[in-house]
């Protein structure tokens, strides 16, 4: 055995922890035996330093604690925590989290990684190539296996374009209209709205105080395609969000070879109004890449991350921002 390791995949719904061991050599999978799981649907908090690191410590140790017991792993000498937003809020994560990990778990490795490279290598593995994360937000990452290149995942303010939250605003746009006589109004977005959220005059004073507005956002994407079989502006709507994923897609995939194309996440649920116009997205955009399926999620990444570092060998490049790597002085 390489030795015990603790995986976590943190996001906006909650965080998962895997507790197992990882195998000498390795198969071409994840290198885990002896997998153990638990999980929690509170999503750690964020303030003025970023992610706290206390919230996170508080739901994750007692979990490593009781996997540890239940699998018999007493040394989780890897730990690797995926976090979303990690990039832009994980500098209190970087400066607590090592040392904490090492006193309360004996940690020696500790990686901090971007949900996206998480997600990133739980749907290729370390394989060049680029993934398009297609959530409520939207992020593309990729790697030669020299650097990472990330594109957009810039919030639904300012990006996240062809998204849940991008399709969901679309397709209102649409309705409101149809409800004002405008050209490119959508009458069938207009009664799927009003069914959903009321009258849509007073769509603005619903909407707009909430702090979860990209979820509410996102709950109109299905509803934008269900419609887009009988509705060409319901059917524009998703063959732009198609176009938008493929063009993040085309800016962080490595330009030679054969690199592998992936696409991940709950908007993928939309079926074929989405799926077929992005199929036809990224073959013009990427003529020159293999589309794949993924291969898991992102706590499959993070598990994959955790065994290669635990066997001693990680075939991925080390980013302060997106996978960074320390050894703690004083870990078992």
């Amino acid at each position: 055995m390489s030795g015990g390791f603790l995986a976590v995949d943190s996001g906006g719904s909650g965080l998962r922890v895997v507790v197992g061991r990882a195998r000498d050599g390795g198969d071409g999978g994840d290198g885990a035996e002896g997998l153990a799981r638990r999980s929690s649907r509170e999503p750690v908090r964020t303030g003025e330093r970023g992610i706290d690191p206390a919230h996170l410590l508080a739901q994750v140790l007692p979990m490593a604690r009781a996997l540890s017991a239940e699998t018999g792993v007493d040394r989780l000498g890897t730990v690797v925590v995926g976090a979303a937003g990690l990039a832009t809020l994980g500098d209190a994560l970087r400066a607590e989290l090592p040392g904490a990990l090492a006193r309360e778990l004996g940690a020696r490795t500790v990686a901090l990684v971007a949900d996206a490279v998480t997600a990133y290598v739980g749907a290729l593995g370390p394989r060049a190539g680029a993934v398009v994360a297609a959530g409520t937000g939207l992020i593309a990452t990729g790697t030669d296996l020299v650097r990472w290149r990330r594109a957009d995942g810039w919030g639904h303010l300012l990006g996240d374009c062809g998204g849940g939250a991008w399709i969901g605003r679309a397709g209102l746009e649409a309705a409101l209209r149809a409800h004002d006589g405008r050209l490119g109004g959508s009458p069938p977005l207009l009664a799927r709205a009003e069914e959903r959220f009321g009258p849509v005059a007073g769509l603005p004073g619903r909407l707009y105080p909430r702090t979860d507005r990209p979820a509410v956002l996102a709950s109109f994407a299905p509803d934008v395609a269900a419609c887009a079989a009988d509705d060409p502006v319901a059917a524009d709507v998703l063959r732009a969000a198609a176009r938008h994923m493929a063009d993040s897609a085309a800016a962080v995939c490595p330009p030679g070879g054969e690199p592998r194309v992936a696409v991940t996440g709950g908007l993928l649920k939309l079926g074929d109004p989405l799926v077929v116009p992005l199929e036809e997205a990224l073959a013009k955009r990427l003529p020159h890449a293999r589309r794949t399926a993924a291969e898991g999620d992102p706590l499959r990444g993070s598990v994959r991350i955790a065994t290669d570092l635990a066997a001693g060998s990680l075939p991925l490049p080390g980013d302060d921002r997106m996978l960074w790597v320390t050894t703690v002085p004083g870990g078992r």
